[in-house]
C-alpha cells in the first residue's frame, strides 16, 4: 500500500509561486512514475506534470509548461511542483499521483494511488 501527502496549497496573488510537495510512504519507488493533477471548481481533473522516478523524465500540460516544475527528492521519497507566474486559472484543488508501472503517462487512470489534495487559489 502506498500512502502520498500532499502540502503547500495557499492563496496567492496572480503572479507570485507557490511549492506543491507530496511525501510517499509505504513502498519503494525505484521504477515509479510520479504525477500532478488539478481539479477547478465544475471541472474535469486535470493532467499537470509527471517525472518518472528512474531518470527525472517529465512532460508538462501546455497550460503550465515554463511556468511549473516537477522535481523529486529519491533521499525523502517526495516529490515537487513548482508553481510560478500564477493564474486565476491555475486555482483548483491539486492532487499527487504515483503509477505503478514506469513510463510517463497523462491519463488519470493509470495512476493507482493518489494525495487527498491541496487547495491552490489565485487571487487576479
Amino acid at each position: 500500500q502506498v500512502q502520498l501527502v500532499e502540502s503547500g496549497g495557499g492563496l496567492v496573488q496572480a503572479g507570485g509561486s507557490l511549492t506543491l510537495s507530496c511525501v510517499a510512504s509505504g513502498r519503494t519507488f525505484s521504477s515509479y512514475t510520479m504525477g500532478w493533477f488539478r481539479q477547478a471548481p465544475g471541472k474535469e481533473q486535470d493532467f499537470v506534470a509527471t517525472i518518472t522516478w528512474s531518470d527525472r523524465s517529465t512532460y508538462y500540460a501546455d497550460s503550465v509548461k515554463a511556468r511549473f516544475t516537477i522535481s523529486r527528492d529519491s533521499a525523502k521519497n517526495t516529490w515537487y511542483l513548482q508553481m510560478n507566474s500564477l493564474k486565476p486559472e491555475d486555482t483548483a484543488v491539486y492532487y499527487c499521483a504515483t503509477k505503478l508501472r514506469p513510463g510517463i503517462s497523462v491519463r488519470k487512470g493509470d495512476y493507482d494511488y493518489w494525495g487527498q489534495g491541496t487547495q491552490v487559489t489565485v487571487s487576479s
